[in-house]
């Protein structure tokens, strides 16, 4: 049997950047761990042996290696701050990129060929989820995502990581365990083709480039929880928001392009620049709850990758 051509790795890139994702929480170590891996493959391409598995397996037990390589110096990243929180606003509080979750477009993470199995893995990529796994060592991470979101067998899962199915077993239970445990409040994802969704999302922009703040009231959860990585800042409940959003003179002339964000709606924030031009200011996740904005999260940082959210680098 002819080793795998290049183009049969290649069509691997989707999943295992998915894959790799999930295990490192950021966008730009992923697309690193990934390129890593699809060279490893091919350098060792006649090393694979049909006959004692798929060629998925093998590729991507070598993007478990090489995520576990990268994750042992690493340390948890965080998509809120959960310190104290507070309204008042400190430009000089940041922590550095490494220590929050980035986010990704579905694109990138996402192959939209099977709908119930698009739905699961959306899911999957959710911030919230993504979060909750770096509360796990990196082993069990790793079975967590193996086992069950991409449905490895634990006898696969147990080759990719060189232990026994038992082990396997045992990790996948505390895995699940901790999960349970730490996750958040849930809600739920804003998908842009359903109706009651862009209705919301409608309003929802409206309300904001007006800087309309009673329209935002009307929209929000009382309960909604904002916060802007990579500074040290959240604020928990609507009223504080709009207290801040309605003195906010920056974000009055801003314009909000709706794209897709791990696994839910989201948008590019834009804002003039001193000639006038709308350009690439933050990138902002939404999430709801029971019919309204429950979850705003705006990446500061991401601004200089929006091409990747297929998103005009000017309007």
């Amino acid at each position: 049997m002819a080793p795998p051509d290049p183009e049969a790795l290649e069509a691997l890139r989707i999943p295992l950047t998915g894959y790799c994702y999930r295990l490192l929480g950021s966008a730009a170590d992923a697309d690193d761990a990934v390129q890593e891996t699809l060279l490893r493959a091919y350098l060792r391409r006649d090393t694979f042996d049909p006959e004692r598995g798929r060629l998925s397996t093998w590729v991507h037990a070598i993007a478990t290696n090489i995520c576990l390589d990268m994750l042992r110096s690493a340390r948890r990243r965080m998509l809120v701050w959960d310190g104290p929180t507070r309204e008042g606003f400190d430009p000089e509080a940041v922590l550095p990129a490494d220590r929050w979750i980035e986010p990704a477009a579905d694109a990138e993470l996402i192959e939209a060929s099977d709908p119930a199995q698009t739905v699961v893995h959306r899911e999957s990529v959710r911030l919230a989820f993504v979060a909750t796994l770096q509360r796990l060592p990196p082993r069990q991470r790793a079975v967590l995502v193996l086992r069950d979101v991409l449905a490895f067998t634990a006898a696969e899962t147990a080759a990719m990581l060189a232990v026994s199915v038992a082990a396997v077993n045992s990790a996948l239970q505390r895995a699940r365990a901790t999960v349970a445990a730490a996750r958040p409040a849930p809600t739920d994802a804003l998908d842009l083709d359903d109706p009651r969704d862009r209705d919301l999302l409608r309003r929802f922009v409206t309300a904001f480039e007006a800087h309309d703040v009673d329209g935002l009231a009307a929209v929000l959860c009382e309960d909604a929880e904002t916060s802007m990585p990579p500074f040290l800042w959240r604020v928990t409940g609507s009223a504080a928001w709009l207290r801040i959003f309605a003195v906010a003179e920056d974000c009055a002339r801003d314009r909000l392009v709706p794209t897709r964000v791990n696994g839910s709606a989201g948008f590019g924030q834009y804002r003039p620049d001193d000639t006038g031009v709308p350009r690439p200011f933050a990138l902002l996740a939404v999430e709801a709850r029971d019919g309204r904005v429950a979850s705003l999260t705006t990446f500061l940082t991401a601004r200089d990758r929006f091409a990747r959210f297929g998103l005009p680098a000017t309007l």
